[in-house]
């Protein structure tokens, strides 16, 4: 199958309007440097490899895009497919160029293992984690077009498992993203790979009666046309068959080829979004609309900025007829979504940048969600509820609109107007009724949040809330809640404790005696006294001690703490992962030299002015100094996830990034970072990775040998 030629100067023509001429220097730099790496390399196409980071940049150039993203994608296989280093990158075209090229690199070297969901949520997260500048993803997007254009030249095997990974990875975020142009065509193309012969079957039926189709089409857009120029509107009219992907969806929903009957479609793109419901009006005074067909999105837009109204009508021969009718601004946004806009960041339009901002944030809290969650299964809820799942549209009292996840209660709606409103929230109206916090919204709700300012958070609402912001904030604020629950309670206990030794604040906490405190102790400030006495980390005795500048060190505290039997301290109170002695509320640090993990046999090290830290009792920085070790032990009832560093020695024939992270994503690993260093006869990739056990992380060493290429693995 041959593929239309493409020349650099196609790509030029289509930018010379968009861009400076020096812009387009920068672009022919890249280009330059992009055609000189790639010489000599040929696609399985049979054409040169220059011709797909070029095709990248042409279908980038049709969405509007800035320069760094056109320069972005002619670069964009330079480190894998080039073995070009990042400080070549760097020194030609600097920082923020290096940044998106080698985002996109990291992407484009991992696969999805199998057809599971678990996979396809494994890499939306590397995705939008990696995606931290959206520019990143619509390369990738344009990457993965191009690719679909030309995959027949791969094996069958290859064109499905590419396909399943376009339809549960890039399509659902080129939906979010709006880039309808993009996503529209990966859904043809995916539905022609994975289901050859439905495709082909609708095509056939299609092509049977295009004819019929284009005329009736004709007829109907003159009728229109006519009534729009009577009645003085300017306008373009556009008419298209229903797409193939389209048309699968409604067959797979259980209707009959003639019971679809919104094969035909028209758009009519006027001036002013005052003539979109003149023309809405006027068209439905000819023809006789279906009910429940009309939508409004330019009131109430779609969560990817979309905005159009939509009807349905009986029109020419009394066949139905589906109508778009949108400004020229709604329809570039339907056609490209932010990508179209992206460059208008820069100059300075508000209403677009704040549009696409909202829809940026969406990214961002899923990246805090992914540095902050621990569960793969919690991340996979987020990122389905906040990003890739269906979402609603409701109302405040003044008739603005709030979009949120399906699902969504009064609570969620609270934290998306204010985190304060959120925090006071006492009840909630919905629709003029009084409902639970817990209501599921719906579609079209009008809602009243009651707050009361000496209202607090319920940690109830955790049980219920659906969307991350909400349940990030609530967490936050109980967070914050302890400290200051602490601190009230070390200054009460300290309180006592100088009224018990008859001893008078300002003279045990002068300022000389404090700063000696705080310094030997590496704090800031009182409060922080405070804060350590009521989480028990030290005694209010002992702090009293040195400011009497008594011989009382901190390992002395603690030894006393320990072996103080006497002293009651708080029960069932196991938020440490670590029981020095009998006791599970004495702070420690897991040591960064050996980073033990839970089932690791475990000794502590009293450190001075530091605290215990905990080793791996094999550690070697720990053998010989036992005279300051004590006994610890995990705690049962802790199920937290621990950093933990391992190496792994393959041979050195190829780069097995991709396939290392395949194999840490089917046993639920999460890897933290990686890198690697290069000899003559092997590679030693060096992985920070997160596990819940000492079981967990032996178990993945193992399968790392089931891998042919692997030599040796095992923990640092």
């Amino acid at each position: 199958m041959k593929t239309e030629e493409v020349k650099f100067e196609d790509l030029i023509e289509k930018l010379k309007n968009n861009f400076s001429e020096s812009d387009l220097r920068d672009i022919k730099k890249a280009y330059d440097f992009a055609y000189e790496k790639h010489k000599g390399m040929v696609r399985l196409t049979k054409e040169p490899y220059i011709t797909h980071p070029l095709n990248v940049a042409l279908i980038l150039s049709d969405l509007n895009v800035d320069k760094v993203t056109i320069m972005g994608a002619l670069l964009h296989e330079v480190i894998n497919n080039a073995e070009t280093t990042e400080e070549e990158i760097e020194k030609a075209f600097g920082t923020e160029i290096l940044s998106i090229v080698k985002s996109v690199s990291t992407i484009n070297r991992l696969e999805l293992p199998d057809d599971k969901e678990s996979s396809a949520i494994y890499l939306r997260k590397v995705l939008v984690g990696l995606a931290e500048d959206v520019r990143v993803l619509f390369i990738k997007l344009a990457d993965r077009l191009h690719n679909m254009r030309t995959i027949w030249a791969v094996n069958p095997e290859k064109q499905k498992k590419k396909a399943s990974e376009t339809v549960n990875v890039l399509i659902p975020i080129a939906h979010r993203l709006g880039i309808y142009s993009i996503k529209s065509e990966l859904e043809d193309l995916c539905l022609k790979y994975l289901k050859p012969e439905v495709y082909e079957d609708i095509l056939k039926q299609l092509d049977a009666t295009i004819p019929e189709l284009e005329e009736v089409l004709e007829a109907m857009q003159d009728s229109i046309s006519t009534i729009l120029m009577e009645n003085g509107i300017k306008f373009q009219i556009k008419s298209r068959v229903k797409s193939v992907y389209s048309i699968y969806k409604k067959l797979s929903k259980g209707k009959k080829w003639n019971e679809i009957y919104d094969i035909l479609a028209l758009r009519v793109i006027v001036e002013k979004e005052s003539d979109c419901y003149l023309t809405i009006g006027l068209i439905h005074s000819k023809f006789h609309p279906l009910p429940k067909r009309f939508k409004d999105y330019i009131a109430m837009p779609k969560e990817n900025m979309y905005q159009s109204l939509h009807t349905g009508v009986f029109g020419i021969d009394g066949k139905i007829f589906e109508i778009q009718v949108r400004t020229h601004e709604m329809d570039e946004i339907a056609e490209k979504g932010i990508a179209s806009h992206w460059s208008y960041k820069e100059q300075g339009t508000r209403k677009i940048q704040n549009m696409m901002e909202q829809k940026l944030e969406i990214f961002r809290n899923m990246i805090d969600s992914y540095k902050e969650t621990t569960s793969d299964i919690d991340f996979a809820a987020n990122v389905n509820a906040d990003i890739l799942g269906d979402l609603i549209y409701v109302f405040t009292p003044r008739g603005d609109v709030v979009e949120l996840p399906k699902g969504s209660t009064p609570v969620d709606f609270a934290y998306r107007i204010h985190s304060k409103v959120g925090d006071t929230t006492v009840g909630a109206i919905v629709n003029d009724e009084i409902v639970p916090l817990s209501y599921e919204l719906q579609d079209n709700d009008v809602i009243k949040i009651n707050t009361n300012k000496n209202s607090t958070p319920s940690k109830e609402w955790l049980d219920f809330v659906k969307t991350t912001a909400a349940k990030s904030k609530i967490k936050s604020y109980f967070s914050k809640q302890d400290r200051t629950d602490y601190i009230e309670n070390g200054k009460n206990i300290l309180e006592r404790e100088l009224r018990k030794q008859k001893l008078s604040f300002s003279d045990v906490f002068s300022e000389e005696k404090l700063s000696k405190i705080l310094k030997d102790l590496k704090m800031q400030e009182m409060e922080d006294i405070y804060l350590a006495i009521g989480s028990f980390r030290y005694t209010a005795g002992y702090i009293i001690k040195l400011s009497t500048e008594e011989k009382h060190n901190v390992t002395d505290a603690l030894i006393e703490k320990v072996s103080n039997k006497n002293r009651t301290f708080p029960k069932n109170n196991n938020k440490n992962d670590i029981v020095v002695g009998e006791y599970s509320d004495i702070l420690v640090t897991l040591a960064k030299c050996c980073k033990p993990v839970k089932g690791d046999n475990i000794i502590g090290y009293i450190t001075k002015g530091e605290g215990i830290t905990v080793h791996r009792a094999d550690c070697p920085n720990i053998l010989e100094k036992e005279e300051r070790t004590i006994s610890v032990s995990w705690s049962d009832n802790n199920e937290n996830e621990y950093f933990t560093d391992i190496y792994i020695e393959t041979l050195n024939d190829k780069n097995y990034v991709s396939e290392l992270i395949n194999k840490a994503s089917t046993k639920n690993i999460n890897v933290v970072s990686l890198t690697t260093n290069d000899t003559n006869d092997n590679t030693m990739y060096n992985l920070t990775i997160k596990v819940k056990n000492a079981t967990e992380l032996n178990d993945f060493l193992d399968s790392l040998y089931t891998l042919s290429f692997v030599k040796k693995a095992g923990k640092k």
